[in-house]
C-alpha cells in the first residue's frame, strides 16, 4: 500500500495518530470513518478537510465510511463549545441529515461497485431503538466517569466561565464511541478520523471497541487533522458575509471562487497542499513560479480553479471566471446577460442603484433622461451630454451616444441595466 500518512504529512493534513495507525494503513486496505454532525442542511468549507481526507483514503485503496450523525446531532458535540447549543427538533434534524447526505454524495460515489466503494451511514438507524437502560448497561459501564472527565472537551467546560456541562452533552462521547463499536462490528472499521478537537471523542471510541470485545484481540485506531487557520490566526472558513457553503444556493459559485482567489500569498501556499489533489512536484513548481512573480497570483488562481471544479464543476468554474471578468476584463453585453440575478448582484455588490418603472420602457427612455432625471447617475442633463460627447458612457458594457434610447430588450434578466462612466464608475438600474 502507498503511505497515506506520509502523504497527509507533507500536505499539512496530519496532526496526530495512535501508535500503530500508520503501520495498519500500510499493511493493507483499511476501513475508516469520519462523522459529520447535521447542525445545518448543508456543509461549509470548514468540512472540506474531512471530505478531502475521505477522498485521499479512497484514492489510496482504503474504504471510507461517511457517518451522518442523526443521533449525535440530537445532543450536540461539546468539543470546542463554551456553552450548550440549542437542540434541534426532529423535523429540522431530518432535513439537515438529507441535506448533508446530498452534499457528500457529490464527492463520494456511494453507488460504486468497487471493493473499496464508500459507504454512507446514519447513526440514528442503530441508536433509535437503543433504550436508555440498555445503553447504560451495555455501554455506560464500560467507561469510567474518571476517564470521561479527563477529556479536554469536558475539562474545559467544567473549569470555564460558562454554565458547565449538562448530562446530555456529557454522554456525547459515549454515543460517538458506540458508533465506532457498531461500525467495527458490522463493517470491520478499525480507524476513526477527524479534526484535532475530536481526539478525546475518537479515543473514547477506540477504548470502547476494546472494552466491548474483552475476549478477542481487537484493533482500533485514531488519526486527526490539524484545525485550519488563516495566517493572521483568525478562523478559516468564513467571510464577512458568514459561512462559505458548499451548496450554490447558499453561496454562489462566483462568491465561492472569489473566496479562494482572494487568499493571501502565505495562506495560498498552505491551502493548495491541503485543498487540492495536485502532486508535490506540481505544487512545488507553482510555489516557485509564484515567488518569482507574486503579482500574477499564480497560486491563488490555481487553488481557486482546482477547488471550484472539485466542489461544483468545470462548467461552473468557467461561469465564475466569466463573472469575475465582468469587472476587470473585456466583458460584453451578452456576457452580462448570461449572469443569473444572484451572481449579477454579487459582482456589482455596493454599486449605487435606482428603480425605474417598467412601463416607462414602452416608448423607450432617452439616454440623457436616463442618466439624470430617471437615475440620478449624473447631476444634470448638461453633465450627461458632456459625458456622452466624451464617449465615456456605456450601457451594459457597450458605448452609447446621445441618440441611444433604452428599451425592454436591453434588460439583463428582464430586470437590470448596468450604466458605466469610464472604467470604474458603475450604476445599476432595477426595473420594477
Amino acid at each position: 500500500m502507498k503511505n497515506l500518512v506520509e502523504e497527509l504529512r507533507w500536505r499539512g493534513l496530519y496532526h496526530d495518530s495512535m501508535p500503530g495507525t500508520e503501520e495498519q494503513l500500510l499493511a493493507g486496505p483499511v476501513t475508516a470513518y469520519i462523522g459529520f454532525d447535521p447542525t445545518a442542511d448543508s456543509l461549509h468549507i470548514g468540512s472540506m478537510v474531512q471530505i478531502i481526507l475521505l477522498t485521499h483514503l479512497k484514492n489510496f485503496g482504503h474504504k471510507p465510511i461517511a457517518l451522518v450523525g442523526g443521533a449525535t446531532g440530537m445532543i450536540g458535540d461539546p468539543s470546542g463549545k463554551s456553552d450548550e447549543r440549542n437542540l434541534l427538533n426532529e423535523a429540522q434534524l431530518a432535513k439537515n441529515v438529507e441535506g448533508i447526505k446530498s452534499v457528500l454524495s457529490r464527492f463520494l460515489d456511494f453507488n460504486s461497485t468497487e471493493a473499496n466503494a464508500p459507504i454512507m451511514v446514519n447513526n440514528y438507524d442503530w441508536m433509535k431503538d437503543f433504550t436508555f437502560i440498555d445503553f447504560a448497561r451495555e455501554v455506560g459501564k464500560r467507561i469510567t466517569v474518571n476517564y470521561m472527565m479527563a477529556k479536554d472537551s469536558v475539562k474545559k467546560r467544567l473549569s470555564g466561565e460558562g454554565e458547565g456541562m449538562s448530562f446530555t452533552e456529557f454522554t456525547y462521547q459515549l454515543i460517538q464511541g458506540y458508533d465506532f463499536y457498531h461500525l467495527h462490528k458490522h463493517y470491520n472499521c478499525v480507524l476513526q478520523m477527524g479534526g484535532s478537537d475530536q481526539w478525546g471523542n475518537i479515543t473514547t471510541g477506540t477504548e470502547l471497541v476494546r472494552r466491548m470485545n474483552p475476549n478477542v484481540e481487537t484493533k482500533a485506531f485514531a488519526l486527526t487533522t490539524p484545525l485550519i487557520t488563516k495566517s493572521d490566526g483568525s478562523k478559516f472558513g468564513k467571510s464577512e458575509g458568514g459561512n462559505i457553503w458548499l451548496d450554490a444556493d447558499k453561496t454562489s459559485v462566483y462568491k465561492f471562487y472569489q473566496f479562494w482567489l482572494n487568499t493571501s500569498d502565505e495562506d495560498a501556499e498552505k491551502y493548495i497542499k491541503i485543498f487540492t489533489f495536485l502532486d508535490k512536484a506540481a505544487i512545488d513548481a507553482l510555489i516557485d513560479e509564484h515567488k518569482t512573480a507574486p503579482h500574477l497570483r499564480v497560486l491563488q488562481r490555481k487553488l481557486a480553479d482546482e477547488i471550484t471544479v472539485f466542489v461544483h464543476s468545470e462548467s461552473e468554474l468557467n461561469k465564475a471566471k466569466q463573472a469575475s471578468n465582468i469587472l476587470f476584463g473585456n466583458a460584453t453585453a451578452d456576457d452580462l446577460k448570461q449572469l443569473d440575478t444572484t451572481t449579477f448582484l454579487e459582482v456589482f455588490d455596493g454599486v449605487p442603484q435606482a428603480e425605474i418603472s417598467k412601463t416607462d420602457l414602452a416608448d423607450g427612455i432617452d439616454i440623457v433622461s436616463l442618466l439624470n432625471e430617471k437615475s440620478g447617475f449624473m447631476k444634470s442633463n448638461g453633465e450627461a451630454r458632456r459625458a456622452l460627447a466624451e464617449h465615456s458612457i456605456a450601457v451594459n458594457r457597450e458605448k452609447v451616444g446621445e441618440d441611444f434610447s433604452l428599451t425592454a430588450k436591453d434588460l439583463i434578466n428582464d430586470t437590470f441595466v448596468l450604466l458605466q462612466r469610464g472604467k470604474k464608475n458603475y450604476f445599476i438600474l432595477r426595473m420594477v
